[in-house]
């Protein structure tokens, strides 16, 4: 089975839980890589490369990226999200929303990001987060990222959502962190929804539910067909 699938990651579980379902529940014998992986906190698009559609699966992972995302103003954590310990906290009453707005707008461009101590970034051929766990802090190198749009949605401190379209390589996290830094306050990620990926949407992603329900065979993305999508023509294969 070759093809690609745009399937909605819930949180919760991470992206190779997901890979894990599919193939035992649909006894898929062929080879499955992520196009980019998705923290178990967050949810949405998670594009999936089955069989000989995961040598390109380089190209799905360079392809923008679209997020809403939430920072919980306040506090640090060691994870940079919510998830994690909390390390330190400050009051926030003496923030105003324009300051706020102003403040997250300034991010927009290119940018330096110091992606988290926790991340699938691999050190001497390890993720780091598997160091984390044995309490082994390593410190990623800084990394040049696109912001090419940020946009704050709502406020209703210490939370404020926003939508960013960024390049590949961003760590929403860090950038909830470096928000927070920004601000003198602290922040940590408390909300992720990746929405696109390239020109697969949300919209058009499948649960694992629906997957249960209609089998693979009804959602995956052919070669064949796969050219249209690139091209915009149409993101989604619906085989009723």
């Amino acid at each position: 089975m070759d093809g690609i699938l745009n399937v909605y990651k819930p949180k919760g579980i991470t992206s190779y839980d997901v890979i894990r379902i599919l193939k035992k529940e649909f006894k898929i014998k062929d080879k499955i890589g992520h196009a980019g992986t998705l923290d178990p906190i967050g949810e949405g698009v998670l594009i999936l490369c089955i069989g000989n559609m995961t040598k390109f699966s380089n190209k799905f992972f360079n392809f923008d990226k679209e997020y809403i995302g939430e920072v919980l103003l306040g506090i640090k954590t060691d994870t940079d999200d919510i998830e994690g310990k909390i390390i330190e906290e400050k009051k926030i009453e003496d923030l105003k929303e324009e300051d706020i707005i102003k403040t997250i707008k300034s991010f927009e461009g290119e940018i330096e990001q110091i992606p988290p101590v926790v991340s699938a970034i691999k050190y001497k051929g390890k993720p780091l987060y598997k160091y984390f766990r044995k309490g082994i802090i390593i410190q990623p190198p800084k990394r040049k990222v696109i912001i090419k749009k940020i946009e704050v949605l709502k406020i209703n401190l210490p939370y404020v959502e926003f939508k960013v379209l960024c390049s590949k390589g961003t760590y929403i996290r860090a950038l909830c962190r470096d928000i927070g830094e920004r601000l003198r306050c602290g922040g940590a990620q408390s909300k992720l929804i990746r929405t696109k990926v390239g020109p697969f949407t949300i919209e058009n992603s499948v649960s694992i539910e629906h997957l249960r329900k209609d089998g693979i065979e009804k959602h995956i993305i052919y070669p064949s067909e796969l050219i249209k999508v690139l091209q915009g023509g149409y993101f989604y294969v619906s085989r009723s």
